[in-house]
């Protein structure tokens, strides 16, 4: 029970951690004229591009939107792609703004639900998080929160576990697109299902405690003494960090930077979520690194993974589809503002009553969508009849919840506008 815990705050840290990230650079983007000037570039081929809406919507077929089930590289887009690749980033801005958590985990499992293959989904999700997070980069090394060093040496694990994960993901898909989906889910499968039952444990306990705090606070304080064990191993090179901190700064061997960087970066090449979540539990927690330079060194770094690993693991075998990429940046960068401003006018109890419901919602997506694949490949008895009918039911209950989630939020703003604005102008 104790390890649940322990691992629970572990991953519940990363995705706030993540969240923040994520607010940081819809911010900076969307206040910047140049940004929103490049975005509308980006934008305008797609827009003027696509083809009538009314075709695809006719067919109200959640997997047939996107190209289809037997479509593993779809090689057209439309108008109804584009705007269904905005509600989608815009549901994953809308619990990450709202929440203060990690509302990428929804991206894959969502783009999987809607006929896309896991392959293809991993690498879009990369191209997204790696376009956003070029386009609002936040200049931290001006203000001293970046250690090149220490950034320097966790790329080398993080360049080495990307290569792997997306070797191992194209290697599956080589074998068997089955297997490569089967696998993707069932890795999804497993994070989703510990955080949704940690978030609903965290959830009923502060309900029942009357903890009405909101879900932005510290999570997992302290993790024992694991940091001071790290750092008293001296394996030559050391990395000195935190010098403004600390007289004469920290310091730890280059072996676990290594480590902690491929483990990132086999994180990101598998799932497709860019690592972010897992860099900053593991500096503070584990490597004994300061928040403030955490945050600025993983920024640095997420830049350099993401792009690695979509361009050169995903994009150059085809493994991209760069609209549904340019769709759910915008989606995500306008739900993320709104979700952030709901946060002021809702209690922290009900978001985090909603965090636990929205993550297990992707947990039941992806584990109904299993016996399906595993019964293809002839690895358990079913019957393609029964594999469809879970995986059907997985796809509407992840939609109808997410759906739910996002339309109250939407709603929940709307109605609140005035208080929101008059708070606005108040600070």
């Amino acid at each position: 029970m104790n390890f649940f815990k322990q691992w629970g705050r572990f991953m519940m840290m990363g995705a706030q951690a993540h969240a923040r990230w994520e607010l940081d650079v819809s911010n900076t983007i969307l206040r910047d004229k140049k940004r929103l000037i490049l975005l509308l570039f980006l934008l305008i081929p797609i827009i003027l591009g696509g083809y009538a809406f009314a075709e695809d919507i006719a067919n109200l077929n959640l997997p047939e939107l996107l190209g289809g089930k037997k479509a593993y590289s779809p090689a057209f887009y439309s108008t109804g792609i584009f705007i269904i690749s905005i509600l989608i980033g815009l549901g994953a801005g809308l619990i990450t703004g709202c929440i203060g958590a990690g509302g990428g985990f929804i991206i894959a499992p969502a783009l999987m639900s809607a006929g896309i293959k896991g392959i293809l989904a991993v690498g879009t999700d990369l191209f997204h998080i790696f376009a956003k997070a070029i386009m609002g980069s936040v200049i931290h090394r001006k203000l001293g929160n970046v250690s090149v060093p220490l950034a320097l040496v966790f790329l080398i694990g993080a360049i080495l576990g990307a290569t792997a994960g997306g070797l191992i993901n194209r290697v599956l898909y080589e074998i068997n697109p089955v297997l490569s989906d089967a696998f993707i889910t069932t890795i999804y499968s497993l994070m989703l299902g510990f955080l949704g039952f940690y978030a609903l444990f965290d959830y009923l306990k502060a309900r029942k405690s009357g903890d009405t705090g909101d879900a932005h606070g510290a999570e997992g304080a302290e993790m024992g003494n694991l940091p001071k064990k790290l750092q008293g191993i001296k394996i030559p090179p050391m990395v000195k960090f935190d010098h403004d901190l600390v007289p004469g700064g920290r310091s730890i061997s280059w072996v676990f930077l290594v480590l902690s960087g491929a483990l990132v970066g086999l994180a990101a090449g598998i799932m497709g979520v860019g690592g972010g979540f897992l860099t900053f539990p593991i500096f503070v927690y584990m490597l004994g690194v300061s928040s403030m330079t955490t945050v600025g060194t993983d920024i640095f770094q997420i830049v350099f993974t993401a792009g690695y690993a979509g361009i050169s693991q995903y994009a150059i075998y085809g493994f991209i589809f760069y609209t549904l990429a340019m769709g759910m940046l915008l989606g995500s960068l306008l739900g993320v503002q709104i979700g952030a401003m709901v946060t002021k006018v809702v209690n922290g109890i009900t978001i985090r009553g909603f965090y636990a419901m929205a993550v297990l919602a992707g947990f039941v997506n992806r584990i109904f969508a299993l016996p399906g694949k595993l019964g293809e490949m002839e690895i358990i008895p079913i019957s393609k009849q029964l594999g469809d009918i879970l995986n059907t039911i997985g796809i509407w209950a992840f939609f109808l919840v997410i759906g739910f989630f996002s339309v109250w939020v939407i709603g929940t703003f709307v109605m609140n506008i005035g208080k929101l604005k008059g708070e606005e102008g108040a600070s």
